[in-house]
């Protein structure tokens, strides 16, 4: 960009009638090369102008120019300064806290994980008699009431087993073991010892593990929700007073969420069952977790 005056002959007029700033793309060398910034082409007249004639018709133009930029640069600035403010805003005073709250239940269900292990000198041998003595306890499940729903298969394995010998020899296989193994819902806990000795008894040979449920244990959780929520607003305003301030409402409040796991009942291995099997229920602590944020004011 470059600047000049009016097509004008002598200083005064130049004074008084400032021109608007324009890009030119016609430049006398001569001017630049003596400290002149044109705004538009250069006429013969002003190229041979004598040079003590020139700063009259320049000087006002460039003073012009500087104030506009000026005066433009301090808006821009004043402008982004006043936004960046509007942007601000004060930080809000908040306290997060999280809290626990229990319920008890008593479990009205139960799963058990049973089934049968074979060995034999062949894997087929081992595959046909595990099948079998699944087959005849599946049937024996069902015959006794329990839905076929609500017996699912947990783990099938077929393994060699082998000998390691201590004398240096590399290890034989001997034989293959075959496992079958179900996980048994029983919804009706009165049923449970007769379940398990006719497991034992259709030909069972592992029981691995038993299990309590609460088949209601979210709505029933709804209270240890409650009580959860109450722990953290009572923390929280204990945390407050101590730091000279109050709580004001709640801004945030989130459960962290966690399948409560089934009271787990240890139960042994064994072959054969002479009577229905002794089991106690016990109670389920149902437990809730929340996290939440007040202001504070």
């Amino acid at each position: 960009m470059s600047i000049f005056i009016p097509d004008r002959p002598n200083s005064a007029s130049a004074a008084l009638l400032l021109p608007d700033i324009y890009l030119t793309d016609s430049v006398s060398p001569s001017f630049f090369r003596e400290g002149f910034i044109p705004t538009r082409p250069i006429t013969n007249e002003e190229t041979h102008m004598p040079r003590h004639l020139r700063p009259a018709f320049i000087a006002p133009a460039l003073h012009a120019l500087l104030l506009r930029a000026f005066v433009a640069a301090t808006l821009v600035a004043a402008f982004q300064t006043s936004v960046t403010h509007a942007d601000e805003k004060p930080m809000e005073r908040t306290i997060t806290v999280s809290a626990t709250g229990t319920v008890e239940a008593e479990p009205d269900q139960a799963r058990v994980t049973s089934g049968v292990t074979t060995e034999a000198t062949s894997a087929r041998e081992a595959l046909t008699g595990n099948s079998e003595a699944m087959t005849k306890v599946i049937s024996e499940l069902k015959a006794k009431g329990i839905d076929a729903k609500d017996i699912q298969t947990a783990s099938f394995n077929v393994e060699p087993v082998i000998d390691y010998s201590k004398d240096g020899q590399p290890p034989k296989t001997r034989g293959y073991r075959v496992s079958n193994q179900v996980v048994i819902l029983v919804r009706d806990l009165g049923q449970l010892g007769t379940v398990l000795d006719n497991v034992i008894t259709a030909g069972a040979n592992q029981v691995q593990g038993l299990s309590f449920e609460v088949s209601k244990a979210d709505t029933l959780k709804d209270e240890a929700r409650k009580e959860a929520v109450s722990n953290a607003l009572r923390r929280a305003k204990l945390l407050a007073a101590a730091a000279g301030a109050e709580v004001g409402q709640v801004l945030q409040i989130s459960e962290e969420v966690s399948s409560n796991a089934p009271v787990p009942y240890a139960s042994p291995r064994f072959a054969k069952a002479e009577m229905s099997v002794p089991i106690e229920r016990g109670t389920s602590t149902l437990e809730a977790r929340i996290t939440a944020t007040w202001a504070l004011k």
